[in-house]
Parts: C-alpha cells; sequence; structure tokens
C-alpha cells in the first residue's frame, strides 16, 4: 500500500539563512491491514515523517527528497490540488492534540459534516445521517448531543474519538495517528485502542501509529520503526523488537518507563544506554537498582512514627448546578466527597483516578485555590480552612504546587529567570534582587539547567526543560510540602524518567513532602510510599503500592491495573 524510499527532509531557518536536515533517508513499507508502529522521543523526526506523507509541509521553506509511492502513485510528484483528493479520501490523520485540531467557534458535528461534504459531494441531510453513524461507530455516548456539542463542552478522550470520526469519514485506505493518546487516562488511553484496532479491521486499513511509548505501541503494532534524531535506528516485527531489542537507544527507551512489576530507587534515561562507558553498568542497573525489602521496612518505620505534617478531615467540596429563571441550586457536583487522609513528613502520597475523579479539586482545595464546602484542613498544626488571609500567605511559603502544563503556568512575557525569582519578591525572601538571583542562579543548577538560562523565555525551552523550570520556582520559597498534579502526564518517557527521578532527588535532599498526582497508576507506584485511588469524589482505597497493584480490592482499580499498555508485551 505505501512504500517510503530514501526519505530527507530539511527545513529552512529564516533567521540563520541555513538548511537543517530533521529526517535523513528513511525507508519502509506498509502493507493493507497492518499497524505500523513509529515511535521516537520529541524531535526524533517521527511527526514530520508522517506529515510529508501527505505534504502537509509548508513547501516554501521545506526540501524533501526521497520517493513516497501510495497504490504506485508518486505523491511528492502530484500537484497542489491532485494532492488534495488523497488527502482525507485516501489517506486520513488523526493530529496529536484534538483541542487546537478542532474549530472551537463550530460544533463538532458540523466540522465532521462538512468534510464528508466537501468530499464526497452529498447533501447537508445526508451529511448529517452519516457524522451521527460516524459518531455511534466510535462509540460516543449520546451522538446526536455530541454532533450540537462544541469541543470544549467535551472530554479529552470523546474529542478524540471525535477526530477519529472526521478521521474516518471518508472512508480512507491509510490512516495516520500521530500520539493520539498522549495525556489521556489509561483507561481512556485503552479505550482509544481498542477502537482504533476494531475500525481497522472492520474497515481494512493500513494503520501508522505514532508514539514516544514503546509500551503503548506495544498494544497495537504488527511492524515496528524506531526513530533517533531523523534516522531509523531499529525496525522489524513489534514482538520480535520488544522481547529481543537490539539498539541501545530501544533498549532505553523500554528500561525507563516505570513498570509495576518492580520498585527502583532510580529509574534508567536513555543517555544511559547510548554513553558506551557507563553500558556495561547498565547491564546490572536493574537488579542492583531495587528496593530490598529491609530498606522498604525501614523507610516506613521512619516515616509512621513521626506526627502528620498534613492532616484531611471530613473534606468536601461541591459544585452548584443552578438550573431556572432565578439562578436556583438544584443539585451539587461532588467532586471531592467526605475525604479522610494524612501525610506525614518526607512521605509521597499519590493520588490516582481518572479524569473527572476528584484529585486535582482535592490539591487545590488543599492549598485553598478552590474552596472547600465543609472539613477539615490541618498543616503543621494550623487549620487551613479558618485561616486568616495574612496566615494564608505565610502558610503558601510552605506549601507550593507544580501545575500540569507548564508552559501555561508561566508567563510568556518574562524570561524563567525572573517567573522563579518573583515569589522571593513578593514573601520578600533576601534583601536585594542580587542575593536572589543568586538563588536563582543555583535552583536552576539543582534542577540540571545553566546559568544562561535565566535570561531565556518560556517558548525558548523544550517540555521537559519548561517542567524543570516550574520545579524550580516551587523550590525558591523553601517549602516542607509540595504537590505535583499530574507534573509528568504529557512528557516524553524519557523526559518523565529525568523529571521523576529530579523529583527523588530533591526530596532526599530538602527533606520535602509530595503529593503526586497522576492517571497513570505505574507511575503513582514507581514514586509513592502509600497511594490512594480515588472515584467520582471519594477514596476507592488506600495502602502501600505493591499491596493495592498486586491485590486490588476495588473493581475500579482492577481496571486502571488492567489499563496500563504493555504490562505482559515488552522485555522490562
Amino acid at each position: 500500500m505505501l512504500e517510503v524510499k530514501e526519505l530527507a527532509i530539511e527545513f529552512y531557518n529564516r533567521e540563520e539563512k541555513t538548511w537543517s536536515e530533521a529526517v535523513h533517508k528513511v525507508s519502509f513499507k506498509l502493507e493493507k491491514g497492518k499497524v505500523l508502529g513509529i515511535v521516537g522521543e520529541s524531535g526524533s523526526g517521527k511527526s514530520v515523517t508522517s506529515f510529508s506523507i501527505m505534504r502537509l509541509h509548508d513547501s516554501k521553506n521545506t526540501n524533501i527528497t526521497g520517493e513516497i509511492d501510495f497504490d504506485n502513485i508518486s505523491l511528492l510528484n502530484l500537484s497542489d490540488n491532485e494532492i488534495r483528493n488523497f488527502r482525507g479520501n485516501k489517506i486520513s490523520m488523526i493530529f496529536q492534540e484534538p483541542m487546537t485540531s478542532l474549530n472551537p467557534v463550530f460544533t463538532c458535528g458540523y466540522q465532521v459534516q462538512e468534510a464528508i461534504m466537501l468530499h464526497q459531494n452529498v447533501d447537508k441531510a445526508t451529511a448529517k445521517a452519516q457524522t451521527i453513524a460516524l459518531f455511534k461507530e466510535v462509540q460516543l455516548p449520546r451522538p446526536e448531543n455530541i454532533f450540537e456539542s462544541y469541543p470544549h463542552q467535551l472530554s479529552g478522550g470523546q474529542k478524540q474519538r471525535v477526530m477519529i470520526a472526521m478521521a474516518l469519514s471518508c472512508n480512507p485506505e491509510l490512516l495516520i495517528a500521530d500520539e493520539p493518546t498522549t495525556a489521556l487516562d489509561v483507561t481512556v488511553q485503552k479505550t482509544i485502542l481498542d477502537l482504533l484496532l476494531r475500525l481497522k479491521n472492520e474497515r481494512n486499513m493500513g494503520l501508522i501509529f505514532i508514539s514516544h511509548d514503546l509500551a503503548v505501541i506495544s498494544e497495537i503494532a504488527d511492524e515496528l520503526l524506531v526513530m533517533y534524531k531523523g534516522d531509523i535506528v531499529e525496525q522489524g516485527p513489534a514482538k520480535q523488537l520488544f522481547k529481543n531489542p537490539q539498539h541501545p537507544y530501544t533498549k532505553g527507551l523500554l528500561a525507563c518507563r516505570p513498570a509495576p512489576q518492580r520498585r527502583l530507587k532510580k529509574l534508567p534515561i536513555v543517555a544511559d544506554f547510548l554513553n558506551e562507558d557507563k553500558n556495561v553498568a547498565v547491564r546490572h542497573l536493574l537488579d542492583i537498582n531495587s528496593y530490598t525489602n529491609e530498606e522498604i521496612e525501614q523507610r516506613r518505620h521512619e516515616l509512621y512514627t513521626q506526627k502528620p505534617l498534613l492532616q484531611v478531615q471530613n473534606l468536601c467540596t461541591w459544585y452548584p448546578i443552578k438550573k431556572g429563571l432565578f439562578g436556583k441550586t438544584t443539585s451539587f457536583v461532588k467532586a471531592v466527597d467526605d475525604i479522610t487522609f494524612d501525610v506525614f513528613p518526607g512521605e509521597t502520597l499519590g493520588l490516582v483516578g481518572e479524569s473527572g475523579c476528584g484529585k486535582t479539586t482535592l490539591g487545590r482545595s488543599i492549598l485553598r485555590l478552590v474552596e472547600p464546602t465543609s472539613g477539615k484542613i490541618i498543616f503543621d498544626g494550623t487549620d487551613l480552612i479558618k485561616a486568616s488571609k495574612a496566615d494564608l500567605r505565610r502558610m503558601r511559603r510552605d506549601v507550593q504546587i507544580i501545575f500540569q502544563d507548564p508552559y501555561s503556568s508561566l508567563n510568556p512575557k518574562i524570561t524563567v529567570g525572573n517567573a522563579i525569582m518573583e515569589p522571593l519578591q513578593v514573601h520578600k525572601v533576601f534583601n536585594t534582587d542580587q542575593e536572589r538571583k543568586a538563588h536563582v542562579l543555583h535552583l536552576l543548577e539543582k534542577v540540571n539547567l545553566n546559568p544562561e538560562h535565566f535570561d531565556r523565555y518560556p517558548h525558548e525551552f523544550s517540555g521537559g526543560q519548561r517542567q524543570r523550570i516550574v520545579i524550580a520556582r516551587a523550590l525558591a520559597l523553601q517549602p516542607k510540602f509540595i504537590i505535583c498534579d499530574e507534573s509528568v502526564s504529557a512528557l516524553d518517557v524519557s523526559v518523565q524518567a529525568q523529571v521523576l527521578n529530579l523529583l527523588r532527588e530533591l526530596q532526599q535532599e530538602f527533606g520535602l513532602t509530595y503529593i503526586f498526582i497522576s492517571h497513570d497508576l505505574a507511575v503513582v507506584k514507581h514514586i509513592s510510599d502509600r497511594m490512594i485511588v480515588m472515584n467520582k469524589g471519594k477514596v476507592e482505597e488506600e495502602g502501600f503500592p505493591e499491596v493495592i497493584y498486586n491485590s486490588p480490592k476495588a473493581e475500579y482499580t482492577k481496571k486502571l491495573i488492567e489499563a496500563i499498555p504493555g504490562a505482559g508485551s515488552i522485555a522490562i
């Protein structure tokens, strides 16, 4: 169906007036009805390669050489008008971020209906009927309501299903799925993978599935390409490659993702495997790096013989639903519903659950960023519910938060150095800005960034670097307690490993206490001393990570564990 030969892609840099190569002479094939997985970190060239198949690059600033043959037709030789007949019609694409791919001012139904009318030359009523049928096919609830809904009214998983419906609207022969499950809950991710496989089988399509996560790709791919810095470093049958990877980069990608079956003190990172000097040591890393039972028991004894640093008692945060002419409250959304737990000094308490379970609202309620409805929040002996504004301001020196999206939580108009220095100025820490700057430079070094980064802006950094910046900002006031809200969910698995290692190192150095919030049970199990599983505002179960993972009591917890990708497919 598809054959790519010696594909090379260069982009023109207007500022430097030079060409830089993003993809270097890659070759691969895809048969009809098969799934080709392309895996690699951000910047490896996987999305750039897939965009070239649909000719989505700016032709003025892009130089593409080689061959891309689809059904024995050379796509690179087609005119702009000719390639439009292939896009959406014969070859379709699911883009990485559905919220930015859907137009926020049009309903979801209209956008799919428009694609059908454009390519199939049918009337509006027929296109609407086909759209609703597609929504049913991708298992969207209440398809007629979804047709009239705007993108912001849907969950992440529902938006992704709308994008899949749009991609399938013209019965393509080839579907390209570019990171279609990144940052989705593990359960939603599993349903999307199952859905794509079912639709591929029913329609006998070819599927190219792109991801940075080998565990996810292990669930779906027949053949696999591993890309690194624009080159294919390894390719072959997926099962064979997962069981017996040959290239150090592939081994690194497999090893750096937290695996529920083991508990390591420090996650391996890709750089360890690419460094020839470390390669021998890395082979034994998983054995020597695991916690012993004696070490775990010793840590638990030290943690749980102390007085709690935080006590949450019968906490409720309810949101009123107002209806009627005079805005009368008719019912409540019980985001946090009668939750009680303690957190001890130096502990990492993991909060895990799907989107909408209340874990983020719980974290924000503790900080009084969201006002609780009732209950008690006692931090270091002070009830924060009854605290005055002055007391809360003092408390916020000791309690910090790392938000989910580092880019949206940094001001794009100020340099990262000033962003980290700002809380020091607000709380009047140190006497001069010169002293504050010295402290910020020290913090940048702690999170493995360089002094010259002080004067750069957020957009000049990668996702992993931005996450390090917001960690440095959280550390600026030397807090006792940090809430990490989905702080690694959208990162490459290799960058995720680095950030998780950094959080643990900082905890050991500064005696920090964490609440670590995530939808990924494997990540929470790796970093947590204890875990709480949340569902619909309530605690499903609470306990030590290995106990919950090996002997889950709640059906909901079992569902989360079963949804962890690649649990039995890859060599770990």
